[in-house]
């Protein structure tokens, strides 16, 4: 009766992991602290209604909707929270997706994490400054380049054209 009773015991104990410490380790990734951090109120009186629905509540804008996404000019495309230069134009590419399209980031601005909104497990991209999201990563992407697809929201970006030179 003794080894039955620590049997159990053993196995209500490995059993009992529960979900509290993934809870907390949720909660720090959603927390985190940004170099450039705002309040709610702050970001909703700086973006626009869809800009802050994109960047901050990580929505997605409609396919084809982007003013940006067949912007074929030579610049940096930053994100429209706070500025950091997140892709350049030679990187831009036409995915036939309905959202700018880029096979690689500026290195070190772009930040990652796994997302399982719609059910399984996405690259989500946010800027690395704001925390901002911009879209997601999928391995579909140019094979005579980086094989990747950084499909990111037109919203979440604006647009510096290279200066011209005389």
């Amino acid at each position: 009766m003794g080894k039955k009773l620590l049997w159990m015991f053993f196995l209500v104990i490995v059993g009992c992991r529960g979900i509290s410490q993934e809870e907390k380790t949720m909660a720090k990734t959603e927390d985190k602290i940004y170099p450039v951090t705002k309040t709610d109120a702050e970001w909703r009186a700086e973006l626009t209604d869809m800009e802050y629905y994109v960047l901050r509540k990580a929505a997605t804008e409609n396919a084809f909707t982007s003013e940006l996404l067949n912007n074929k000019e030579k610049g940096t495309y930053v994100c429209a929270g706070c500025g950091t230069p997140l892709f350049k134009s030679e990187h831009k590419f036409d995915s036939g997706t309905g959202w700018p399209s880029f096979d690689r980031e500026i290195e070190g601005n772009v930040a990652y994490d796994v997302d399982y909104k719609i059910g399984y497990a996405r690259t989500e991209e946010h800027c690395a400054t704001c925390g901002g999201h911009l879209g997601h990563v999928f391995d579909d992407g140019p094979r005579q380049t980086t094989g990747k697809r950084h499909c990111i929201n037109g919203v979440a970006l604006d647009f510096i054209p290279d200066a011209k030179q005389d």
